[in-house]
């Protein structure tokens, strides 16, 4: 018997525990992806109970539907195109005045509703009591009571949903009136929509005229693309509209629909909310943002937060580390006595273990990481974090709301660059934003991370959370002195000021931490399992070929053959001295080969340009080139080139503490560069999609030019000190 199935979309504010009701009710059945033809995350997920199968959709949190940024666009057209069976708008409780601003807006369109009062804990510790029974009357849809991240309300709001479904719920939208200033010219824009037959998806005709007073710019943009003289006449009613208002009752339209909306949600919360006046009492999460958020306590204690972060990882994550290094170099020795020499064998050993396990060490690390990451995100702090260094972006000529790009991209390390410069569309000046854009690159990401674990963990064993630390620091301070530059230069405008809502703080549920934590390690994972592993490969093969001429090895293999013969008839005193000369010839034999190859020419090409500036030779060179197509190739094709130059089965950390060739100052200048240079190519063309190709050049090259600059003079530094 085949189930129904039931297409839920879950709506509400930032901060209103939506998501975390779609985790308490989809658990691991969730899929992730991104809605057609925008790159704008899409979160689904799947509920069997009974005879249904309730399919959830977690819409982008939006404050309105008023399309001033693309998630609120992507809600509302998801909400209209798609037409799921229902709604369930998910709302803070303790800040319902607020809240039900998005509900009204869902009533206008039409959306069949359940109402789910989130967070009701902490609405009771604020001693709010709420009448839900009459709330629901007057909205006229169920009001259900959850507080998602403790699992309460799951049951009853599942079978609200089917219930709700068998009566057959349809799209009616709501009338609001919005005063004798504005009915008049809402009516007019509607008929004339309805004489032209306007139609935008299935937008109710009232609704598309109020968002064109909201000055909406989609809806004004697809009006004048039907019809241009339509838009016209329109235009000329909203601009008599605002010369009316700003006259007679000094303000503008958008100002007083809010009120009307406002003044409605009053209407409808008389007699439903009380609170206890009784009790002075300071709300639990304004008495610790005293402290958090302190002037002079709260940026030390967020440094010492985040610095806790990286010693807390790197002391939980050394075991698994050594575990893992410890099964690769197991499965590099049994391949080595398993298989005969030759092409395959160099393949598995050199290009994919030496590669791809290089890069797959280092995910209990990331993976311990995430899920303080995902603490400090899911708690509420890092909505203080932004809100402390809001002053701080904005003398650097930032937005507040870059803030978020900038930990979306890694500013607390273990981001990524691509959905934080997709973040930046929030910044509604354009001026901010692509100055937010240019600049979230330079942040630690996960890619850059396993590079700077690894070289920390060899050269600063000691420091090496201090090391962490203060290269995540300099991404930072580079950063905003970067922004400041081109703010000062190529990209100036004036500052726009910042309003943020700080959420209460509420201790995160396992499940949910777990959830967030897995999805960003499984993407990695895949990532070391698809794309670099194909990159592994390419550089394999450009290490591998052109084969050495035959002149060239030759007398290597003479000499060879001649140790064989003597190791055989050697007494077994001298055998331990031949096969240590035995593995330096193969070792020569190897770098020869490296050398010659396609791979080896290039980089030697660029050693003249980076040995005594960076230090670098050319196999950190060809490491560096592959990193422009993902940071973490830098990593694998580390572990490639020495795998293919010396003894396979030890792990790259023990082949780098053991050349000769690194010193401490190399290491830092590679830090340096790794964190400044290039962004990876899809961040590129993420910024050549939200910005334009010219810019995503640009920042192709400025980067590099910038990290090519600060890491020489901080190796020359080095070097003299």
């Amino acid at each position: 018997m085949n189930k129904v199935k039931i297409t839920v979309a879950l709506a509400g504010n930032p901060n209103s525990g939506k998501t975390t009701l779609f985790n308490l009710l989809t658990g691991s059945r969730q899929q992730v992806g991104n809605y057609p033809g925008i790159t704008v995350e899409k979160k689904e997920g799947f509920v069997d109970l009974e005879n249904y199968t309730l399919h959830f959709i977690d819409l982008p949190g939006t404050y309105s539907l008023t399309a001033y940024s693309l998630e609120e666009r992507v809600a509302r057209n998801f909400l209209v195109k798609e037409k799921p069976d229902l709604v369930v708008n998910v709302v803070n409780a303790s800040a319902l005045e607020r809240n039900l601003y998005l509900t009204v807006q869902l009533l206008e369109l039409g959306a069949p509703l359940i109402l789910a009062l989130n967070m009701m804990d902490e609405a009771k510790a604020m001693g709010i009591t709420i009448n839900t029974q009459l709330l629901a009357k007057r909205l006229g849809c169920p009001v259900v009571e959850t507080v998602a991240r403790e699992g309460k309300g799951k049951d009853v709001l599942v079978h609200t949903i089917i219930r709700e479904y068998l009566q057959k719920p349809q799209w009616k939208p709501v009338h609001i009136s919005y005063g004798p200033d504005i009915d008049p010219v809402l009516n007019e824009i509607q008929d004339l929509l309805a004489q032209k037959n306007f139609t935008l998806f299935a937008f109710p005709l009232r609704w598309i005229a109020l968002k064109f007073l909201e000055n909406d710019e989609e809806i004004r943009t697809q009006i004048a693309k039907f019809d241009s003289n339509l838009y016209q006449e329109l235009e000329t009613l909203a601009q008599k509209l605002n010369q009316h208002c700003e006259k007679t009752l000094e303000t503008y339209p958008e100002a007083i629909i809010a009120d009307y909306r406002y003044g409605f949600i009053s209407s409808l919360l008389k007699d439903v909310i009380f609170r206890d006046t009784q009790r002075e009492r300071l709300d639990f999460s304004d008495k610790l943002d005293r402290i958090l958020t302190h002037k002079c306590l709260g940026p030390i204690i967020m440094l010492s937060v985040l610095y806790g972060v990286y010693k807390l990882t790197f002391v939980l994550g050394a075991y698994p580390l050594d575990w893992i290094n410890a099964f690769f170099n197991f499965l590099a020795k049994q391949v080595e006595l398993l298989l005969p020499d030759g092409m395959l064998k160099s393949l598995l050993i050199s290009g994919v273990i030496g590669g791809v396990g290089g890069v797959v060490s280092f995910v209990p690390l990331i993976a311990i990481m995430f899920l303080f990451l995902s603490f400090l995100e899911d708690s509420g702090y890092m909505a203080r974090v932004a809100y402390m260094l809001d002053r701080v972006f904005r003398t650097f000529g930032l937005h507040g709301q870059s803030i978020m790009p900038f930990i979306i991209s890694g500013g607390i390390a273990g981001g990524c660059a691509v959905p934080g410069v997709m973040a930046a569309r929030t910044l509604r000046s354009p001026k901010e934003r692509l100055a937010t854009v240019l600049t979230v690159p330079f942040m630690t990401c996960g890619a850059k991370l396993p590079v700077f674990i690894l070289l920390t963990s060899v050269f600063f064993p000691k420091e090496k959370t201090l090391a962490l630390f203060s290269i995540s620091l300099l991404g930072w301070i580079v950063a905003l002195l970067v922004a400041k530059l081109l703010r000062s230069t190529l990209i100036r405008g004036l500052p726009t000021p910042f309003v943020m809502e700080l959420p209460p703080y509420r201790l995160p549920t396992l499940e949910g931490l777990f959830i967030h934590s897995w999805e960003k390690t499984w993407m990695y994972l895949k990532k070391a399992g698809t794309v670099i592993l194909a990159i592994s490969i390419g550089i394999w093969l450009l290490m591998s070929f052109p084969k050495l001429p035959v002149n060239k090895k030759e007398p290597i293999l003479r000499s060879l053959t001649k140790l064989e013969q003597q190791i055989k008839n050697s007494q077994r005193t001298d055998v331990s001295f031949l096969l240590s000369q035995k593995q330096a010839l193969q070792n020569q034999l190897a770098q020869e080969q490296l050398v010659y190859s396609y791979a080896g020419r290039l980089g030697r090409f660029l050693e003249r340009f980076t040995l005594n500036t960076l230090g670098f030779d050319w196999r950190v060179n060809l490491a560096l080139i592959g990193g422009f197509a993902a940071k973490e190739v830098i990593i694998s094709t580390l572990g490639t080139v020495y795998a293919l130059d010396g003894e396979r089965s030890v792990s790259l950390a023990q082949k780098l503490s053991a050349d000769p060739f690194w010193t401490r100052a190399k290491a830092v200048s590679l830090m340096v560069f790794v964190l400044l240079y290039a962004p990876c190519m899809v961040t590129i063309v993420t910024i050549a999609k939200e910005e334009s190709l010219g810019w995503a050049g640009f920042a192709l090259f400025f980067n590099t030019m910038v990290g090519f600059i600060l890491a020489s003079i901080i190796y020359q530094l080095a070097l003299r000190f």
